[in-house]
């Protein structure tokens, strides 16, 4: 016996169920199937981003870093605190009650708007139906108008340094230590990489990052890579760069280390470590969830083939966030599914993937939209830049947090904002202003013309859009023309 929908969606992450949710909003009959079990085998949704990913991570983040604060920057208030300590297991029970509350207010969203949650795996069949393999092996088949497919992604593996969860972890594992490990290596200097090293970095590790390529950032504008890569270091990591993993040996006993080698510069060479991270990227996760027959067009990489609306190469099939081309970002997943959900009922929905904001939550932050100056000069565009250093912010200084700048570049001849640059204390937060403004084909003289509250770390915003037109009233003018 099977039942019927008119949407089913398969997979409930960001991408998921921002769709999911949407399409029932719409007055669709909708479906999601998520096959994600907790650590009391429970379903739970949220997929990859609340589970092990965004959330978790930010979590032992925030954790790490107030333990730092407390450690060396309390008493730079006048605040006298007896020796710290960090109970890592408590540290880690914190993440997992964070995951829980999100995961279960998700599974609240889907009955307050009546989505009809699905445990189980979700495989394509065609293109009209959808079946489900429960935990129990058991089998139902879903029919339904529309697919939409946002199974996500997972991490990658490399085989010089299989991964056992114990010694060599993943991003997975990374969250889930019970004491902080001696001396911790990281494979690859992404997102990943830097996040999860500075919390272990934080509390105590002496923590190692091989990256295989030569230049750090290479995704970053020049400037703000330069400054990350300096700060960075200063707080304790060690990052080598043209470091290429070549192998890995776990040893035995008890106090298992791992010790790797790789190339660089200076030749062959090892590195032992108490545990070592994999952090070279994720992959588009299709396993047994396409039914070839389907004829749904893949590309090399495994990536789903996707029109600008994530339509498929198969009538009425969708795929959205981690699956399809672009970064893998949750909130690029979550509005390709909103627009997917909008679509179906005929609106005139559309994602703006020239400015997909980016963000890597070290301390401080470090983020980006639009285009940084090495791009621009490749396609010949002139250009101003505006720069404008924390150093020179007052409530930067006021709360001890003035390392980074905002950069904000806008086109020589109409002023428009083509790309904003921060690394700093609330870059992230303080780039979605820079993002707004580009939505709306905003200029440096708006930003610029715009009352910003004092004081606030926004005005770093706010002076560098000065800047790039020469204006700038708490630094002196380089303006600069390109």
């Amino acid at each position: 016996m099977s039942k019927e929908f008119e949407v089913v969606v398969i997979g409930s992450g960001p991408a998921g169920y921002h769709a999911a949710i949407r399409a029932a909003q719409l007055g669709f009959k909708t479906a999601c199937i998520e096959k994600w079990l907790n650590k009391d085998d429970k379903t739970v949704y949220g997929g990859t981003c609340l589970n092990v990913g965004c959330i978790p991570s930010k979590a032992l983040l925030d954790t790490s870093h107030k333990y730092v604060e407390a450690q060396h920057d309390f008493e730079t208030h006048g605040i006298k605190v007896g020796k710290v300590g960090i109970d890592v297991p408590a540290m880690i029970q914190r993440k997992d009650n964070v995951v829980k509350q999100l995961t279960g207010g998700v599974a609240g969203l889907f009955t307050a708007n009546k989505v009809e949650g699905i445990s189980g795996t979700g495989k394509v069949i065609a293109k009209d139906k959808v079946l489900v393999t429960g935990h129990d092996g058991k089998q139902e088949e879903l029919l339904t108008k529309y697919i939409i497919i946002a199974a996500g992604s997972v991490p990658i593996d490399i085989p010089p340094a299989p991964v056992d969860q114990d010694t060599i972890v993943d991003s997975t594992g990374a969250l889930e230590f019970q004491a902080v490990p001696k001396r911790l290596g990281v494979i690859g200097a992404g997102v990943i990489g830097l996040e999860l090293g500075s919390v272990w970095s934080r509390l105590g590790a002496e923590v190692v990052i091989l990256e295989a390529l030569d230049e750090f950032l290479p995704m970053v504008d020049r400037q703000i890579a330069k400054e990350a890569s300096k700060i960075l270091t200063a707080q304790g990591l060690e990052i080598k760069l043209g470091a290429r993993v070549t192998g890995s040996k776990v040893g035995k006993g008890a106090k298992k280390s791992v010790t790797v080698e790789y190339t660089d510069k200076n030749g062959e060479q090892k590195a032992t470590f108490d545990k070592l991270i994999v952090a070279v990227g994720r992959k588009p996760y299709t396993v047994d969830l396409l039914d070839p027959a389907v004829g749904i067009e893949q590309d090399e990489r495994g990536f789903i083939k996707v029109n600008d609306y994530c339509e498929t190469s198969v009538p009425n099939v969708y795929a959205v966030g981690d699956l399809v081309r672009g970064p893998m970002l949750a909130h690029k997943g979550m509005e390709e599914g909103i627009m997917v959900a909008e679509r179906l009922a005929e609106q005139k929905a559309q994602v703006n993937y020239a400015l997909v904001p980016s963000v890597i939550y070290t301390h401080p932050e470090i983020a980006w939209v639009g285009k940084n100056e090495e791009q621009l000069k490749e396609e010949g565009v002139d250009y101003n830049v505006g720069v404008f250093p924390f150093v020179a912010s007052g409530r930067a200084l006021a709360a001890n947090d003035a390392e980074g700048m905002v950069k904000l570049i806008a086109d020589a001849r109409t002023d428009r904002i083509l790309g904003c640059h921060i690394i700093g204390p609330s870059a992230a937060d303080l780039l979605q202003q820079a993002a707004i403004a580009m939505e709306f084909s905003g200029s440096a003289e708006d930003l610029g013309i715009t009352m910003f509250s004092h004081p606030t770390l926004s005005e770093a915003l706010h002076e560098a859009a000065l800047a790039a037109n020469g204006h700038a009233i708490h630094i002196g003018n380089r303006r600069r023309k390109k």
